[in-house]
């Protein structure tokens, strides 16, 4: 696997503590505001923000679809609609696609591993929003 870190050289020798390193050090107005994990077959996993504002997204490289992770909890302080800012551009998000870091990582550890998904990720098909 991969690890690409906006503004940032590729990591090739990925472990846990480096993806969990990477992702609580980004922040939507620092240097570094995304990165993705990459595996063999073109499948990846992505992360915009930091800290308590992230947004996941995976795509799937044999089908092309494109995924954006949510949760059972929406924001009180973003509601649906809201533009997360990055270095890569903006996004909106609905109230229940915001994540921390933390759970942002876990997500990128599973994907590392090859395991299911955390029980507060679930993710919902955005590929006709993208086309």
């Amino acid at each position: 696997m991969r690890l690409d870190i906006d503004g940032k050289a590729s990591v090739e020798s990925v472990t846990e503590k480096k993806i969990r390193s990477v992702i609580t050090a980004l922040r939507s107005y620092g240097p570094s505001s995304f990165a993705s994990l990459v595996d063999t077959d073109g499948n990846y996993i992505q992360v915009a923000g930091g800290v308590i504002t992230c947004a996941l997204e995976r795509r799937e490289a044999a089908t092309g679809r494109h995924f954006r992770a949510y949760h059972d909890t929406p924001s009180k302080i973003y509601p649906d609609g809201t533009s997360l800012m990055f270095g890569g551009g903006a996004v909106k998000l609905n109230a229940n696609e915001w994540f921390t870091c933390a759970v942002a990582a876990d997500a990128f550890c599973a994907f590392l591993r090859g395991e299911d998904w955390p029980a507060s990720v679930q993710w919902r098909d955005i590929s006709e929003m993208l086309a």
